[in-house]
């Protein structure tokens, strides 16, 4: 009975990191919301009809003034602010067809898609294109920006392999960040750009890794079995921070950089509930922030570190239905 209520305590007290929850959006799929610099705006993606998978869209801190900015056409993900406010990244398939990519066959399991045809653009937050950033043959996307840097970290094909790139906001200058077969994506800088943390999944080799290959080569990967890595900005002195045997994704740092708060299933391994924990950047003083008993994901911190957003199936009316909230940091 001690233990019990000692547990219960535990889960109460990191619960109270939370306060004055509000939900932004209703209805739909909603996910991956991120901050303009300046805190006054969110970029999201969204599969909200008329559409039938997501696009990219904009809207104010309170959920206001929500619009489309990307072309309506194809599937899009990962939308980014630059530093100057003003314009965003995010990885699209539309210049492979303006209908929806089909969806992963599930017949080999819970599977995620790493179309071919994604591709990183440079938009104005109004949707117009500015510029493609990149054009290498197979998968570009999972973009983020550091505001402090301008510059801009993402998954890419290019070696053959599910790879961290980086290049500056006009596309020049790429460089390979991994080169450790598997997969390697979803990176965030630290608010100083000296450290990057991402989700990971380096198979073993022999059946695991064989099946990872195939996978791949079928332009697939299995999301189930990720792990936290951190390393300083360019890539270097990479150290895997979680060893759960799970998934866990969605990292980013505190405004301070001195923890990493993520997205994980551990209480519930291979089981589709998530909730939010936080840790060290060496992974001890593991805590868990959420306790909503479904999907919750996506957090990151507002520019002033007050506040958090995150996508959550909290309040969900229908079945597959997510949307955006914003909470007090306490």
């Amino acid at each position: 009975m001690k233990i019990a209520i000692l547990i219960a305590a535990a889960v109460a007290a990191h619960a109270q990191r939370l306060d004055n929850i509000r939900q932004l959006t209703n209805g739909g799929q909603n996910a991956e919301a991120y901050w303009s610099p300046d805190g006054k705006r969110l970029v999201f993606q969204s599969t909200r009809s008329p559409h039938e998978c997501d696009q990219i869209y904009t809207m104010n801190a309170d959920g206001s003034n929500q619009r489309m900015v990307s072309t309506g056409k194809g599937r899009t993900t990962c939308g980014y602010f630059l530093k100057d406010n003003h314009h965003i990244v995010y990885g699209s398939t539309h210049e492979g067809g303006a209908a929806c990519p089909p969806s992963p066959d599930r017949g080999k399991g819970y599977v995620w898609a790493v179309y071919p045809s994604y591709d990183i653009f440079l938009a104005d937050d109004a949707g117009a294109i500015v510029e493609k950033l990149t054009s290498e043959p197979g998968y570009d996307a999972e973009a983020t920006v550091n505001f402090k840097t301008g510059r801009i970290v993402y998954t890419s094909m290019a070696s053959g392999d599910l790879d961290l790139w980086s290049m500056k906001p006009d596309g020049s200058d790429k460089k390979r960040l991994t080169n450790t077969e598997g997969y390697d994506g979803g990176a965030v800088f630290s608010r100083d750009g000296k450290k990057l943390v991402w989700r990971s999944n380096h198979p073993a080799a022999g059946a695991p890794m064989d099946r990872y290959r195939a996978l791949l080569r079928d332009n697939l990967t299995t999301p189930m079995k990720m792990e936290i890595v951190v390393a300083d900005g360019n890539g270097r002195n990479a150290k895997q921070v979680t060893s759960f045997g799970c998934a866990s994704f969605a990292p980013t740092f505190t405004p301070d950089g001195k923890r990493i708060v993520f997205s994980s299933n551990k209480h519930e391994c291979d089981g589709r509930k998530f909730e939010i924990y936080s840790m060290n950047v060496d992974g001890s003083d593991l805590q868990r922030v959420t306790d909503f008993g479904g999907f919750t994901s996506f957090p990151e911190f507002s520019p002033d570190g007050r506040k958090l957003v995150f996508a959550s199936d909290r309040n969900a009316k229908a079945r597959y239905e997510f949307n955006i909230f914003v909470a007090d940091w306490r």
